[in-house]
């Protein structure tokens, strides 16, 4: 019996705004996939990159960031740092190879629970389309490209990193320098 893949999709909702218009989406009985994982937090800006690289490393497809519209943020400029942030995770992701797709910022007010429901399907549809991500999977192959990277090294240099150990414990420590 053979599964078919769905696409998994982390979402990281401000309190005040995105998060209540899920909950009005739910209330008023709007269906959206259920293959998202939300997680509030109080403002978009508490958001750091970081967590966004998490869910991605850990399985997630793609992460969708919800936060107040600009000049209506509880916290003043809490949306505009996360918009800065923004800007530079998708520079990040593309050096990575990942594409820019699978991370979405939008503005959703605590009114527009038909809004989370559209986001929601198209980013669910746009990942279906790309893929699975395979995070897993590509720091093994990375690890083969650090660890080939690290012999070739060995090999040129005469088995020697400088750092006072040789043998089979160098490649390791090779990798480590690396």
């Amino acid at each position: 019996m053979s599964k078919e893949w769905k696409p998994r999709l982390v979402a990281f909702f401000c309190n005040w705004c995105t998060y209540t218009a899920a909950d009005l989406a739910g209330v008023s009985r709007l269906k959206y996939a259920p293959n998202v994982r939300v997680i509030r937090l109080m403002c978009s800006g508490r958001i750091d990159p970081q967590f966004i690289l998490e869910a991605l490393t850990k399985g997630a497809d793609g992460v969708l960031i919800g936060g107040c519209h600009p000049n209506d943020c509880h916290y003043v400029e809490g949306n505009y740092k996360m918009l800065r942030r923004f800007q530079l995770l998708k520079r990040m992701l593309g050096d990575m190879g990942i594409e820019p797709e699978r991370v979405r910022l939008e503005w959703i007010s605590a009114a527009e629970g038909e809004k989370v429901r559209r986001v929601v399907n198209e980013m669910t549809e746009q990942i279906a389309n790309l893929g699975p991500l395979g995070m897993p999977g590509r720091f093994a192959e990375w690890d083969r490209e650090v660890e080939s990277l690290a012999a070739q090294i060995e090999a040129r240099e005469g088995g020697g990193c400088g750092c006072g150990s040789s043998g089979a414990e160098t490649a390791e420590k090779e990798v480590a320098h690396v």
